[in-house]
């Protein structure tokens, strides 16, 4: 059994830095240059992320509350807000399906691309990278780092490398000496548990990994055996796998005061309905339902959305249903704190003209 490298790929990782935490300094100004743990307040809880001045102190996600309190006693802790966190990661993958149709995301916070052919026929994946965190930083606020390379390890080690706030790209000539001086905890898919067994055994390095036989590793760890081997010579044929389609296509703004007249809700609106319609024509999906959120000061939301037989037909139709939906949200008890839009009920495919609306609350 060998392993031999396949066609090469251009892959990017990305990976945002310290996402909950930055997201918490981003929308609270009190906080930032703080060092701030989200979750984990109560006596037995856990941090959920780590602020990047909290992580000089060695906090980190994952470590009890009263841990990371001993290591670094003026340590802030900030209730989560995982709705927040979500509606955040669907901006940053708005930018993403405006670059590649094969997008595999990690958790909210990361995700793989492949742009061996990118939707803006930029020349390079590297360029590919870096206007995409442009965008993410433009839209967001928030700093994420990108690894470039021809394989999803290789990708994923580049945008460790030199984070925070980093650009790295390993080339098809740099990979297998790159792997060489890697330290074995540095490999993804190597576990605490497996990092101790391979110690054991004398394995440090992508070097020393890289000398063990596939017939042994594959005696020792399975069918990861094969993985590994790969990996050590800068080898992994995984594919960039594209998720199902989204139920929705979205994206928010939040305000930096609070909005209530309809001119300008309208005029905030206007640059997320080009982002969603743009997201939606490049993955060639369309939608039939509409929904405006409104959220508040004190965080409750409210939402309104209309639906239709047939697919949104144009960019003027969605702007339309949209201005409807908030003329008929208003007027507003209070101010609203942030607005967003969606397009649900996807479909692949040109849509036909739009038909007569029905209310969907």
């Amino acid at each position: 059994m060998t392993t031999e490298p396949g066609p090469l790929r251009k892959i990017i990782h990305i990976d945002m830095d310290a996402f909950y935490a930055s997201v918490e300094q981003r929308d609270d100004p009190a906080l930032r240059g703080l060092p701030i743990a989200v979750g984990g307040a109560r006596a037995r809880g856990v941090v959920a992320a780590a602020s990047y001045e909290a992580r000089r102190f060695g906090v980190r996600s994952a470590m009890p509350a009263v841990t990371a309190r001993r290591l670094c006693p003026d340590l802030v802790f900030v209730k989560p807000r995982f709705d927040v966190y979500a509606a955040v990661s669907e901006e940053i993958r708005t930018v993403f399906a405006e670059h590649s149709r094969v997008i595999e995301p990690v958790s909210l916070d990361e995700a793989y691309l492949d742009v061996t052919e990118n939707l803006q026929n930029l020349p390079s994946a590297t360029a590919v990278a870096r206007a995409i965190r442009a965008e993410i930083l433009a839209r967001t606020g928030l700093v994420a780092s990108a690894g470039v390379s021809y394989n999803k390890f290789l990708a994923k080690v580049a945008s460790d490398y030199r984070k925070p706030d980093a650009l790295y790209v390993i080339t098809p000539a740099m990979g297998p000496r790159f792997v060489e001086d890697l330290p074995i905890g540095r490999f993804h898919g190597v576990g605490p548990k497996t990092e101790a067994r391979m110690r054991a055994l004398g394995i440090e390095t992508g070097r020393d990994l890289r000398d063990r036989p596939l017939e042994d590793l594959m005696a020792r760890f399975g069918t990861a055996g094969t993985y590994y081997h790969g990996v050590a010579r800068g080898i992994d044929e995984r594919p960039v796998r594209a998720h199902r389609i989204r139920k929705s296509i979205g994206a928010e703004t939040t305000f930096a005061d609070d909005v209530s007249d309809f001119e300008t809700l309208a005029a905030r609106l206007g640059p997320l309905l080009d982002r969603v319609w743009q997201a939606s024509r490049a993955r060639d999906l369309r939608g039939r339902t509409v929904t405006l959120k409104l959220k508040f000061s004190d965080f409750a939301q409210m939402t309104r959305a209309r639906s239709q037989a047939d697919c949104v037909a144009d960019r003027e139709g969605f702007e339309r249903l949209a201005l409807g939906l908030l003329r008929e949200a208003l007027p507003l008890r209070r101010s609203a704190r942030l607005v967003g839009i969606s397009l649900s009920g996807l479909d692949t495919g040109t849509g036909t003209a739009p038909v007569q609306l029905a209310l969907a609350v």
